[in-house]
């Protein structure tokens, strides 16, 4: 017997099947060959991954209805093994023996949630540190003179990248031409060496910052449909970063706009792949030098400090994509709390964007 679905419903399915559709992993990644160099993106409810036959078995989540499930699987030692596994929000269950075979085959599992945060990292090859590049971790970190010219290089790479994004996706405007020449002064006082402090440096960050993100708002955004899904007026072109709070206490982590939602995803992409490769090649992740290494947050300080000079990359291909791609309300889901969330396989259409 066949659901009905509601309006909502129906709309809800039309569009996570429009973006499935998108995606490149629609078919799966057994009727795949060639060597992988993407991840495996998996979403919605349900998700299993389990060892059938010396096999892994994976089956994607449900996100509407209705719906055909894929499944993936995959083999030991195959050309066409994805360097790791995302699993978008959602729900689903794996065993011990999935552990065990994901770290036999060195690929790790990463679950992020709906904010685009780093929840997990399992599997892969473990936490093996290479003492030495721990060690010049601490000692960049303790000698003030070392840990500024790292925190330098650092914002002096953003910028640049930065620079690039203003020049090549932003559209000309006043707004965009004070962001270009705060960046630019910033460089140039970095490049000067007249910077003395990590803090004097966090300011000209933060203030450059401020100026590129504001050089976004006003970018309109396509909509289709509007008279069918309504979507707020702040909704109709990009506006600011911040979601809320006031002040110093700003936050970007409840996004209460599409783009910040999608941003969030972006960045939780960026993030994993930088913590993978933090412990890939040795360092310890929660070590930071710019960053502080607190429990309370910033958990994975090192990830923080080595996505600066990546985050403008990102912002790139998400614009890009924003500025061409009709959207309807439905892709959206406005909580209670004016919370913007993403329907999970537009989550995954914008995750693909940053591999």
């Amino acid at each position: 017997m066949e659901a009905i679905l509601g309006e909502d419903d129906a709309a809800w399915a039309a569009r996570n099947e429009h973006w499935s559709a998108q995606s490149g992993q629609r078919r799966g990644y057994s009727a795949r060959r060639e060597r992988r160099s993407e991840p495996l993106i998996l979403c919605g409810h349900g998700v299993s991954l389990k060892v059938d036959k010396g096999t892994l078995l994976i089956r994607d989540g449900f996100t509407h209805w209705p719906q055909e499930r894929v499944e993936h699987r995959l083999f030991k030692g195959a050309r066409n093994l994805p360097p790791r596994i995302i699993m978008l929000d959602g729900s689903g269950s794996l065993s011990f023996d999935v552990m065990s075979w994901l770290s036999e085959q060195n690929i790790p599992l990463v679950r992020l949630d709906y904010q685009g945060d780093v929840v997990s990292v399992i599997g892969g090859s473990g936490f093996a540190m290479n003492p030495e590049k721990v060690q010049w971790q601490i000692d960049t970190r303790n000698d003030p003179q070392r840990r500024l010219e790292f925190c330098c290089g650092l914002i002096a790479a953003k910028l640049e990248s930065s620079l690039k994004t203003l020049a090549t996706v932003i559209p000309d405007s006043s707004a965009c031409m004070v962001a270009v020449s705060r960046a630019e002064a910033s460089l140039s006082r970095i490049r000067g060496g007249s910077i003395r402090t990590v803090d004097e440096l966090r300011m000209i960050e933060a203030t450059a910052a401020a100026s590129y993100f504001n050089a976004w708002q006003g970018t309109p955004l396509i909509w289709r449909s509007k008279w069918k899904h309504p979507i707020p007026d702040a909704w109709q072109t990009i506006g600011a970063r911040g979601s809320s709070g006031k002040g110093r206490s700003i936050s970007n982590r409840n996004a209460k706009h599409p783009m910040n939602a999608m941003l969030n995803y972006a960045y939780g992409m960026l993030k994993s792949r930088v913590h993978i490769e933090a412990i890939a090649e040795g360092f310890d992740p929660r070590r930071g030098v710019m960053h502080h290494d607190r429990e309370d947050r910033d958990a994975f300080a090192w990830v923080f400090d080595m996505i600066e000079p990546r985050r403008a990359e990102v912002d790139a291909a998400l614009l890009k994509f924003a500025s061409a791609t009709p959207f309807i309300g439905a892709d959206f889901v406005l909580r209670a709390d004016g919370v913007c969330r993403v329907t999970p396989q537009l989550a995954r259409r914008v995750a693909e964007l940053v591999i």
